[in-house]
């Protein structure tokens, strides 16, 4: 099962054919050659490192995002803002295709990616009150929601169902940047105004944002039974991390789209 998120499907080439993790050699009774290897039990991924690498980063963002509130000046929160959202992509980019799996690297897109969002959201509570509140909790519904529909196998990652949502995400971004493109040129294409095509668009955003949780749920369950080394957990939480992102932004946006001019 391969995900949507290159950070999963990248991670290593032993993951794309099942890592069988470092071998030891069983003891052979005495007179008899040593012929048999079995997998050892050490360094191997759990879901338990995979949650508490997420909780890390989830905390890292929320510190840095907070700091980045309060401490920078309203006359610098444009280019910070877009300064931070540059070099958190090129960090991403670069764990997502390099296989990067340093917990340094990983914890710096954290604190990078909580300036960034931290300033979104900042101006976003200025113009409508209590909106980040409501977009957090949102956003950690959804994800609770989307995790207990994978528990419960009412969602399964299916071959069918990972070409739909990984075709959507691609169709998504590519739709994204066109829009961005058109932007710079003065070309309006309504898709982030706070009419009916924004809304709808947000709306779509929002759920395909929550389907790529499943696949990311099967693709990290798969690589702890393929017995993945421990250090890929980063990489799992880093992949968990970005969906939070991208849903938390989206559900900050909806939501100021229906609330209109408060």
């Amino acid at each position: 099962m391969r995900s949507h998120n290159p950070v999963l499907t990248r991670l290593t080439p032993e993951t794309q054919s099942g890592y069988r993790g470092p071998v030891s050699y069983a003891p052979e009774p005495a007179g008899y050659p040593s012929s048999v290897i079995a997998p050892a039990e050490t360094d191997r991924m759990t879901i338990d490192d995979v949650v508490v690498r997420t909780i890390g980063l989830l905390a890292l963002l929320g510190v840095s995002g907070a700091l980045a509130w309060v401490m920078v000046p309203d006359a610098l929160v444009a280019p910070v803002m877009i300064g931070a959202a540059m070099i958190g992509l090129v960090i991403g980019l670069v764990l997502s295709f390099k296989r990067v799996t340093n917990p340094l690297a990983v914890g710096a897109y954290a604190v990078v990616e909580g300036v960034f969002v931290g300033i979104v959201s900042k101006l976003f509570e200025g113009q409508f009150e209590g909106i980040v509140l409501q977009a957090v909790v949102g956003t950690f519904g959804v994800f609770l929601l989307m995790a207990l529909l994978y528990k419960s196998k009412v969602i399964r990652a299916t071959p069918r169902f990972v070409r739909v949502v990984t075709g959507a995400v691609i169709g998504l971004f590519a739709i994204m940047l066109v829009n961005f493109v058109l932007s710079l040129l003065n070309v309006n294409t309504g898709l982030r105004d706070a009419g009916f095509l924004g809304i709808a668009f947000s709306l779509v955003c929002i759920v395909v944002a929550s389907l790529t949780f499943i696949l990311d749920f099967a693709q990290i369950e798969e690589g702890v039974r393929a017995g993945m080394p421990k250090r890929y957990a980063w990489s799992c939480a880093f992949g968990i991390l970005v969906g939070l992102i991208w849903l938390y932004l989206e559900i900050l946006r909806l939501l100021s789209y229906l609330r209109g001019d408060d």
